[in-house]
């Protein structure tokens, strides 16, 4: 089955009582038994629902994965990760990532003695050097949030051949559309679902697939333990925002490239980073192993002064200053201030999220719109 057809249609069946074709919002939290352990496979909606159990099949099949779950947030769903390792554990992370899973990640977790290595992924040598017996987990992120980057999955994962480590992949950037990281090796995928898989900026959801029984049985066993689930009109909403998934993406790409070229020639902008450009530097790693460049971009201004970029940001008229990404509305942002403020600024630096640096998540509008947004806005 293809993607568009899997998108709208898998773990999607009518309904047995109504013939209703869209999956109903299960707005119950428990469930009538008829005798004591005979039910029609619910009994406490934390566990299970139908809606949600229909949206947790939908997104396995489209990430080519066996199980599903969904919590609600994505860092609920990296949480439960986490909660998979256990006290002298370590992780190898990229070190260009979200600024709430470094905070998961150095707040959270290190005091429960976890440690945490954070390195470039542009090589898997780094990966190399970090190994070692207590390496239970690597966490890749990309592409990377905000700079860009692309790591290469199957390098990562033939690294930790050698070692006990699972290799998760944040796949909320490229999206199962035009990543799966379940076929380059990866053993979770891990989405943001808040982002363009809901599409439409009205849920926080999180979302993990995986092929490996292991691991979905404490997968099921934490996420039933902890909690930390989404509700019925939540997984309604992301049901039928998917449906959509493969148009929108489309979408993305081309207006994603319009706008890189648009401000890779202007004046004012000294760098760009995306990886459709063949000078990027995992250009072709991202040719090999993702479906097209996806809609998230950013860049630095001549000068590099944070002032200059805070007028930019509060100029655009199409373009709303806001968190989040991937939903049909392009957004921008300023990642030193807001998604990554979390990070130390030596760190920040180090990666290359300077003072001027602007993140753009561009939507569905008319590209020309949103190029002359800019360049009002970068007048």
């Amino acid at each position: 089955m293809k993607f568009g057809t899997k998108a709208i249609h898998a773990g999607v069946k009518a309904d047995a009582s109504t013939g209703a074709i869209m999956t109903p919002i299960y707005q119950t939290s428990t469930y009538v038994q008829e005798e004591v352990g005979v039910h029609k496979g619910y009994a406490y909606s934390r566990t299970q629902n139908p809606t949600r159990d229909a949206l947790e099949q939908n997104i396995a099949a489209l990430e080519n994965g066996t199980f599903g779950a969904c919590f609600g947030s994505g860092l609920a769903a990296i949480d439960c990760i986490l909660k998979m390792l256990n006290p002298g554990d370590e992780v190898i992370s990229t070190n260009d990532l979200y600024g709430g899973t470094f905070r998961l990640f150095t707040t959270i977790f290190e005091k429960y003695d976890i440690t945490f290595h954070f390195v470039g992924m542009s090589g898997a040598d780094a990966v190399k050097e970090h190994l070692n017996d207590k390496t239970k987990l690597i966490w890749v992120e990309t592409p990377t949030n905000p700079m860009i980057n692309i790591v290469d999955i199957e390098a990562i994962v033939e690294v930790a051949k050698s070692s006990s480590a699972m290799v998760c992949v944040d796949n909320t950037f490229a999206t199962p559309y035009l990543q799966n990281p379940l076929d380059l090796g990866a053993d979770i995928v891990m989405h943001s679902v808040t982002k363009y898989l809901g599409g439409h900026s009205d849920v926080v959801m999180g979302a993990l697939v995986t092929s490996n029984e292991d691991i979905a049985k404490e997968m099921y066993r934490i996420q039933n333990s902890s909690g930390a689930v989404p509700g019925p009109m939540d997984c309604f909403l992301v049901l039928r925002g998917i449906k959509t998934l493969h148009l929108r993406m489309q979408r993305h790409c081309e207006n994603g490239e319009k706008l890189a070229v648009f401000l890779k020639e202007h004046p004012k902008v000294e760098n760009v980073y995306w990886p459709g450009f063949e000078d990027h530097p995992g250009h072709a790693t991202a040719k090999n192993q993702m479906k097209g460049f996806g809609g998230m971009l950013s860049f630095s201004l001549v000068g590099n002064n944070k002032q200059q970029a805070f007028d930019v940001v509060k100029k655009v008229k199409v373009f709303a200053l806001a968190e989040s990404l991937g939903g049909v509305e392009s957004l921008i942002g300023h990642p030193v201030t807001m998604t990554h403020a979390a990070i130390p600024k030596e760190e920040r630096e180090k990666i290359g999220i300077v003072d001027s640096l602007i993140r753009l998540s561009v939507g569905v509008e008319d590209a020309e719109d949103l190029i002359n947004d800019l360049k009002q806005a970068l007048a």
